[in-house]
Order: structure tokens, then C-alpha cells, then sequence
């Protein structure tokens, strides 16, 4: 069922926990905050960066930090997402205003920042209930609206342009997501062999450049709690870079999934809603919003159609690697490998259709 989230926050996982009372005595230097003691909670729907709310009597922020045992250099740079907000605060209103960044691991035992807390509604799940079927595709229009907005930012102005070098984007994610994978496999899967040699012989040309997000999908949005078809924000921009948007999209599509899909993605509901637009829609309303040709347009989402379900695959194996290092003890990352088997089929399903 469609999950409607206004304020989830949690009590914190076992060894997730932050050290409170150096936390508090830190940013009570740092920010003008209400009377009362901090109180710690944790969104505990997240797969990525770890993500807390923390209580100053009426004051409510948001805390990232890196999940244990993640490459803070590479895919959970806390200072790099503090800066991308930073840069877009006064260039791209959905974004939320980052207040302070720490760098002092005698804090919390890890870089993190603090941002705004965004107030509204949050979708997760698969299958419907708790959104009425017609609104469900105006929610897809405005996801996709945004997300071919927020390519038309002015990154330069916005002083972003050195997030990224755009010539040679595509060869180096498809060889990075290889290596990547390499390194965090736990086992023999044909598929994501298959998907990776694919994807390296049939390198498109550069589509263009643009501040990409990287990791858009439903349950990274936040929508208007008066008007569920607008989005008032978007969030988690750590992977966002300067590169071709096309990969950007190629990403939300593999996220975007569909009542015929295999189970396993319907049981952790990535992106669906009941009765939204399906995967080819996405792609036709993102070229007409982006005023890109139609004509073909379908054909040349191939390439970036794999290349999302190679990179979720590796996403969710990176992450059952370090469930299965004991890094994390979060139960959901148990059955990510079925996932992984998934996505890679889906990917070489997709890449054989292409032909």
C-alpha cells in the first residue's frame, strides 16, 4: 500500500545512534536555537545516507550523516552535498537551505550537516490505497515536470559548474558503476556481467549537460501537503553532478516502477503509484518538457533505460555488501541481492529489446 509520510522520525537504530549531548553543546554555538533539550529521532526509510530529526523544543532540523563503514570520499561526501545546497540556496527554490556543516569527527564520529526541515508529504510504497488513482498521474506530470526543471538550472550561476567534467560523462559512470560493482560482489551474477559489457560497447554520444540529481525518484520528493500534485522539494543531492541528463533520467526510470513488474521491486516500492504514467510516458512528457525531439526518442532512451537498472543493481549491492560485513544491521538490506538479480534481468531484457 501507498505509504502517506508526514513526520516518520523513529527512534534510532542500534548503532546509529549520535552522541547527543556533544551534538547539542556544538550547534548551540553555531545557531540560534529554542530552550529545551535536544531530542533525537530517526527517518528510518532511507537506503543511503542516514537521516535524523533533531528537536529543540519548537525548532526542527534535519541531520545527514554517512551510513558505518561508507566511503565518505567517494558516494557520501557530507561537505560536497552541504555545498551543492549551499550553491543552489537563492538559484533553485525545491532545494532545502543548509545551515551548518561539521567536519569534526569528535562530534558525532562522522561528517555531517544540518538543513532545514521541510514540512509536507513523503509517498513510499508500491500498490495503491492511500492516493486516489486519478490524482496518482497529475503527482507522475509534476515529478517529471521537476525533474526536467531542475535540468534547466543555471548550474554556472549558481556556481556549480565545478561539480563535474560533462566531456566523457558517460564512459567514465559506466566504468566507474563496473568497478564499483567489482568490488562490492558477493557472488556470481551473470546478468550484471552481461549488463556491464553491454553498456561499455554501446557508449551513446553526449546529450548535452546540466545539474543532475542522480537519485531522483519518489520518495525523494517532498509534496505540497495542500496540493499533493506539487512538489515543494526535492532532497538527498549527494550523488548530483554536472553531466548528461540523460543518465539522470535513465535512473528515475529504473526506479519508476510498474504494476507488471517483478515482485521483489513491488514489495520495496521504489517509485510507483497506482494508476500513473507508465515508464514510456516519463520519457515522451521529459522530452516535450525539455523541448527535446519525440520522434526516436524512445529508441535513444535504450542505453540510459540500462544504464539506470545497471547503477540501481549496484546501489543495492553495494549496500548488501556491507550487510553482509555486519556494517549494518538494518533487516530491509537482507534481501537486496534478489534485487540486484532482478534489475540486472530487467537490464539485459531492456538491452536485448533495443537490438
Amino acid at each position: 500500500m501507498a505509504e502517506v509520510l508526514r513526520d516518520q522520525a523513529g527512534a534510532v537504530r542500534g548503532g546509529e545512534e549520535l552522541d547527543a549531548v556533544r551534538l547539542e553543546a556544538y550547534l548551540r554555538e553555531r545557531l540560534p536555537l529554542s530552550a529545551g533539550p535536544l531530542v533525537v529521532k530517526q527517518f528510518g526509510s532511507g537506503y543511503s545516507n542516514l537521516t535524523y530529526l533533531l528537536r529543540f523544543g519548537s525548532d526542527e532540523l534535519v541531520l545527514r550523516r554517512p551510513p558505518p563503514g561508507a566511503n565518505v570520499k567517494g558516494g557520501h561526501d557530507m561537505g560536497r552535498e552541504y555545498r551543492i545546497l549551499k550553491g543552489l540556496e537563492g538559484v533553485y527554490a525545491k532545494a532545502p537551505r543548509a545551515l551548518i556543516y561539521c567536519d569534526d569527527d569528535h562530534v558525532i564520529g562522522a561528517p555531517f550537516y544540518v538543513m532545514q526541515r521541510i514540512h509536507g508529504v513523503i509517498l513510499r510504497g508500491g500498490a495503491g490505497g492511500a492516493v486516489d488513482a486519478p490524482v496518482t498521474g497529475r503527482i507522475g506530470a509534476a515529478l517529471v515536470d521537476t525533474l526536467a526543471e531542475l535540468h534547466g538550472i543555471d548550474y554556472a550561476a549558481a556556481g556549480l559548474a565545478v561539480l563535474g567534467r560533462p566531456e566523457g560523462y558517460v564512459a567514465r559512470q559506466v566504468g566507474g558503476w563496473r568497478q564499483r560493482y567489482a568490488q562490492a560482489a558477493t557472488g556470481d551474477v551473470p546478468a550484471m556481467e552481461a549488463a556491464g559489457d553491454w553498456l561499455a560497447a554501446h557508449l551513446p554520444p553526449q546529450s548535452g549537460a546540466a545539474l543532475i540529481h542522480n537519485d531522483f525518484k519518489l520518495d525523494n520528493v517532498v509534496l505540497d501537503a495542500g496540493d499533493l500534485t506539487r512538489v515543494a522539494a526535492v532532497l538527498d543531492w549527494e550523488m548530483a553532478t554536472i553531466g548528461d541528463p540523460l543518465m539522470d533520467l535513465g535512473v528515475t526510470l529504473a526506479y519508476w516502477i510498474e504494476e507488471d513488474d517483478p515482485p521483489v521491486l513491488q514489495r520495496i516500492g521504489l517509485g510507483r503509484l497506482p494508476g500513473g504514467l507508465r515508464r514510456a510516458e516519463v520519457a515522451v512528457r521529459y522530452a516535450q518538457q525539455r523541448g527535446l525531439a519525440a520522434d526516436g526518442f524512445g529508441e535513444q532512451m535504450v542505453f540510459y533505460s540500462v544504464f539506470g537498472l545497471y547503477k540501481v543493481a549496484v546501489i543495492a549491492q553495494q549496500i548488501y555488501f556491507r550487510y553482509r560485513q555486519g556494517l549494518t544491521r538494518d533487516p530491509r538490506f537482507g534481501g537486496l541481492d534478489a534485487v540486484v538479480a532482478v534489475c540486472a534481468g530487467m537490464a539485459m531484457q531492456a538491452a536485448r529489446g533495443g537490438e
